[in-house]
């Protein structure tokens, strides 16, 4: 209990004789206690003659990282208490208190200010920020919407179009992700002068001077020298009620057609609607009653479980509990130019590391660089990237045909085709040419990393790092260890994920180490069904609709039947007792379909890349269907969309339960955010173990069970399964409870921040124009 008793420090600023004014210090995350304490200080300041102005600032540099995400946690533990009054506590702490003060009261923000944080520092009169601040509104990510008044006094001090961004996009002001969405400058100073521009504060000065600056102009306010203005009673920037309503109903589209099982962003909007057609005081109340409903529901549980499980995957017990450092890692070469190898240059020269390209011959060289060049060139046309950036970045990469220049690398990432003998003739000559320290990785997706290393002597320094493609773009990284791999490395590798923006999963090694493992019966599930007579157009519309980018035959379309096959192969290869062998595909290839690359797969595209289904398809259906040697079902003809979703998800969940029973992952809620951000699965509904949580184990073993005997072992429950429906117990072992102490604790809070959210809402943005 002692940090809520430190929760707010007050401190009397003097002049002369005179106390003019005095500093309240926020500590730490919003509680209730942390919420009561502000009241109480703003009580004791407002009661005292010698108190002129309220200078609210934060500790240690923060201003405040929000709502305490703890509190979140245990709601989803069902341990539900007090702490769920937080809005119904700020609307009577935040409106009553504050900002109805007979005296001014400034927020003087350094650091972060996120949600409740943010809320608290709208609620006083003005606002002073440093250039470095990140303010923003970013709840909607946990399936909540902001509590404590910030979807009625966003509006009113930045403007509707540009609140609803905010908020319906989680994002934060000042950071890499909002210049993207609201700004295409060349002009980077823009950035910090955004949110003056904009309204939601205003002044921006230097650090030093931050204290001092608010000091003078709550005095000014005092004084009447500066405007004593009540952010929620603004209507200056708030458009007329029939534009407003426009506004509105064009983001409840756009939010209805980007995140269609989401209802959160809808009860967003339905708030902020209220407050501008009733008054903000009618939207307060009915932003409390919906942030207490919201609290409860599923979506929230879910995307909360997502939220701490990312900060739990740089947890990897026996490896960073051990007290190593990583090594410094500056330069850095890529074996290979292909698409893969192409895009995980472009993502380390993007984050400030010297990169050696090497090719086996000048065509492939300049072919690589060129992607590259390609590559950076689509970020400045976006605006994400300026020309200065642009020939600042290009100029870290050198490209080379020969290891000459390769010892003094500091990491060296192997990128070719997955064929095994090249790669272990690739890292016989790494070895010959790199330092003793160098790292030495494979990019793979499924090739097992003990053969790739088998002709090398140091196995320690041997490491998998699985890159999604394309792997500038995706979030995902999967580091792949074996038995013999030392933590060591595995810190310098986790170290250079975090410097490149990834999120990384540590993994065993296996064949499809962990997303690709997990998610190969998702196919072999779909071909199963159409082969017994369901429809290929209705299983990809079920799947799509569950909450998939893609259904499993579109998907195929998309990594080409090339692709589809040679992993697909692996897996039969490696697990034949229970993979779903389908010459489906095979067959579509002896046409010459091969996906999106022909125009021609199980759809049909246009010049577009515009999907349409195709009726030849049900041929290769047919003549697949007589090889099997299988007859069509009426059964599955008739698929309800519910047995769809089971039949194409239950042998997944099972194979992930084989995946975390054997240590292949060390924490199940891995495997939730492998499976969100290597595959795209749903994060709304928590991961593929949470979801197989909320559905049941008993559940799941019964139905495989079934259709087990029906159709065959693809879909036989495995061991682990069966013992946890056995004893009626979920099946991860044990809860993820991962105590933070607020979400400042990330050093790249922002990105970590805009990162989760653009998982969580979606991969496409949703655009809120006028």
């Amino acid at each position: 209990m002692d940090h809520l008793i430190r929760s707010i420090d007050i401190k009397l600023e003097a002049m002369g004789k005179l106390y003019l004014l005095i500093i309240l210090k926020l500590y730490g995350p919003f509680l209730s206690a942390v919420l009561n304490s502000l009241k109480e200080s703003f009580d004791q300041a407002l009661q005292r003659d010698d108190v002129k102005a309220i200078v609210v600032t934060g500790a240690k540099g923060k201003f405040s990282g929000g709502f305490d995400l703890n509190v979140l946690g245990g709601l989803r533990e069902g341990k539900a208490g007090l702490e769920s009054k937080h809005g119904c506590e700020s609307v009577h702490i935040l409106s009553d208190t504050m900002e109805t003060a007979r005296k001014p009261s400034v927020a003087a923000i350094d650091g972060v200010a996120l949600g409740g944080g943010l809320e608290v520092a709208m609620a006083c009169n003005a606002r002073i920020s440093t250039s470095t601040a990140q303010l923003g509104l970013p709840e909607l990510q946990l399936g909540i919407i902001p509590g404590g008044g910030g979807t009625q006094r966003l509006p009113r001090l930045v403007g509707l179009t540009k609140a609803l961004e905010m908020m319906l996009l989680s994002q934060i002001l000042g950071s890499y992700y909002f210049l993207l969405s609201l700004i295409h400058s060349t002009d980077y100073l823009s950035i910090n002068r955004l949110v003056y521009i904009i309204g939601l504060v205003d002044a921006i000065v230097p650090g030093d001077e931050l204290l001092e600056n608010a000091r003078q102009m709550a005095l000014d306010i005092y004084a009447c020298r500066k405007p004593w203005v009540s952010s929620l009673y603004r209507t200056d920037k708030i458009e007329p009620l029939g534009e407003a309503r426009e506004i509105l109903n064009f983001a409840r589209a756009q939010a209805r057609r980007q995140a269609p099982n989401l209802q959160h962003p809808q009860v967003c909007i339905d708030v902020i609607e209220e407050g501008i057609v009733s008054g903000p005081r009618a939207g307060l109340l009915k932003e409390s009653d919906a942030f207490q409903v919201l609290l409860k529901t599923d979506i929230c549980k879910s995307l909360v479980h997502l939220f701490f499980a990312q900060c739990g995957t740089t947890k990897v017990p026996g490896v960073t509990d051990l007290g190593l450092k990583p090594r410094q890692i500056k330069k850095v070469a890529i074996v290979g130019g292909g698409l893969m190898g192409s895009g995980i240059v472009t993502t380390l020269i993007l984050n400030g590391y010297q990169v050696i390209l090497k090719e086996v011959n000048q065509k492939f060289l300049d072919a690589g660089l060129g992607r590259v060049k390609v590559n950076l060139t689509s970020s400045v046309k976006k605006g994400k990237l300026t020309k200065l950036k642009f020939e600042k970045t290009i100029s870290r990469i050198m490209g080379v045909l020969d290891y000459e220049s390769f010892k003094d690398v500091d990491m060296v990432i192997e990128a070719v085709v997955d064929n095994v003998s090249l790669k272990q003739q690739i890292f016989t000559e790494l070895e010959k040419y790199c330092s003793p320290n160098c790292v030495l990785v494979s990019n793979a997706s499924t090739t097992d990393l003990n053969l790739v290393g088998e002709k090398t002597k140091f196995h320690d320094r041997i490491i998998g790092a699985h890159f999604f493609s394309p792997a500038h773009m995706m979030p995902l990284l999967e580091i792949v260890r074996t038995t013999k791999t030392s933590p060591q490395t595995v810190v310098d590798l986790l170290d250079v994920a975090k410097k490149i923006r990834k999120t990384a999963v540590v993994v065993g090694n296996c064949t499809g180490f962990a997303v690709n493992r997990m998610f190969f019966p998702y196919t072999q599930a779909a071909l199963l069904l159409v082969e017994r007579g369901a429809d290929v157009y209705k299983v990809d519309r079920v799947i799509t609709k569950f909450g998939m980018p893609m259904g499993p035959f579109r998907l195929c379309d998309h990594v080409g039947f090339g692709v589809a096959v040679a992993s697909g192969t692996q897996f039969v290869y490696s697990f034949p007792e229970r993979t779903y062998k389908s010459m489906l595909i095979p067959l579509m290839q002896e046409d010459k379909r091969a996906g999106e690359t022909t125009r021609k797969g199980f759809y049909l595209y246009n010049d577009k890349c515009k999907a349409s289904p195709d009726p030849e398809i049900k041929k290769y259906i047919k003549k697949a269907r007589e090889i099997s040697g299988v007859s069509v079902e009426p059964k599955l003809r008739k698929l309800s969309d519910k047995d769809i979703i089971e039949m194409v998800f239950f042998p997944v969940v099972n194979e992930a339960c084989r995946v975390y029973a054997v240590g292949i992952a060390v924490k199940a809620a891995d495997l939730d955010i492998a499976g969100v951000m290597g595959m795209g699965f749903p994060p709304y509904r928590g991961g593929i173990m949470f979801w197989g949580d909320s559905v049941g184990s008993k559940y799941i073993y019964e139905r495989l069970n079934e259709w087990s005997k029906l159709y065959g072992d693809f879909f036989k429950p495995c061991d682990y399964l069966a013992q946890r429906a056995a004893l009626g117990a979920p099946l991860v072992r044990f809860s993820l409870i991962i105590f933070y102490r607020y979400i400042v604790e990330f050093k790249n809070v922002k990105y970590k921040i805009c990162c989760f959210a653009e998982f969580a809402i979606g991969s496409n943005k949703i655009a809120v124009m006028r």
